[in-house]
């Protein structure tokens, strides 16, 4: 029996994989690896795909000084920049979105966290998406605090968006003005508030295969089950734009070690996934089963249409998971 083989029926039988061996499974036969963990997918998520789209409803001149981000004031990039968008443009879209068959909608705002008065203006705009449509309703507001993530819950918001971004060894290297701790507190101050948070990070930022393992295994210790995977979209004039381009064989073999550690997530392809060659397919044959879908904050994403064909051919059915 291999090692990869072994390591399947440990996750089968509900025991978790350890930090030693997610090491050694990163290394394992490609093929072997992703084969194992479509099965673990089958096996805990069955055919189930969570696809959701993102509304950047506040653009730009963001304080912190993330090294990837095109909306960091820290970076000469050129993004556009408005205010908080108001009430009928978002219902707009969170309209067009329901229509496309995209059960839901999240609503995103640039900065280290959005002001109180903004969370009260965006309350009332989440209680009119939810009286005039069936779309769930998921926020990314930043480093809120648990009073307001309580206002967003009473106005009819299920999730909060929160990445890490990266392993806590790694992070600093990614941002100095804020700290993975604060990005823990966030997360736990929304679980307390009772909303479902949706956590992940970017891979391609100069971490380690460690570095991903280790940012999983925190994931599993905030018992996340929502987990976006991006991929880095260098963008021109962020200190990252050189960066390598990730392969698509390397986001396979990501995807597939993060299904052996987080067995019954929904791991969400995110950002970058249109510059792989085939936007993502082979990774949801590899232990993926949830995508954004649409555009991303700054960039070009794939359209819902494509996408909802996609799953169809894939033997997917959409359908709203870990609430």
């Amino acid at each position: 029996m291999t090692f990869v083989e072994e390591l399947y029926n440990q996750v089968l039988e509900g025991r978790p994989v350890t930090r030693e061996q997610a090491l050694k499974l990163y290394d394992q036969p490609l093929e072997e690896l992703t084969e194992k963990a479509n099965k673990i997918r089958k096996h805990f998520c069955q055919n189930n795909f969570d696809i959701c789209t993102i509304v950047n409803a506040k653009s730009g001149r963001c304080s912190e000084n993330c090294r990837f981000c095109a909306q960091s004031a820290h970076n000469p990039t050129h993004v556009m920049e408005y205010p908080l968008l108001d009430t009928a443009e978002i219902l707009k879209h969170a309209k067009i979105n329901e229509s496309q068959g995209i059960l839901r909608y999240s609503i995103v705002t640039s900065g280290r966290k959005l002001s109180d008065a903004d969370v009260d203006k965006v309350c009332e705009t989440i209680r009119t998406i939810r009286k005039e449509t069936n779309i769930a309703v998921c926020v990314s507001f930043g480093l809120l605090d648990e009073k307001n993530f309580r206002k967003l819950k009473e106005a009819g918001a299920c999730r909060v968006h929160n990445n890490l971004e990266a392993s806590q060894n790694f992070f600093p290297k990614v941002c100095t003005s804020h700290t993975f701790a604060d990005k823990v507190a966030a997360i736990k101050a929304a679980k307390a508030a009772g909303l479902t948070v949706c956590s992940g990070g970017i891979m391609g930022l100069g971490e380690s295969p460690e570095d991903r393992i280790d940012m999983a295994l925190s994931l599993r210790e905030l018992d996340i089950h929502s987990v976006p995977i991006n991929m880095l979209n260098a963008i021109p004039g962020t200190p990252m734009e050189h960066n390598r381009r990730l392969t698509n064989e390397d986001m396979r073999r990501i995807v597939a070690v993060y299904r052996f550690i987080l067995p019954d997530a929904s791991i969400r392809l995110a950002g970058g996934r249109g510059l792989l060659p085939d936007k993502g397919r082979s990774c949801f044959l590899s232990g993926a089963n949830a995508a954004i879908s649409g555009d991303m904050l700054t960039t070009s994403g794939i359209t819902m249409e494509t996408d909802m064909k996609l799953l169809k051919e894939l033997g997917y059915e959409a359908k709203r998971c870990h609430d």
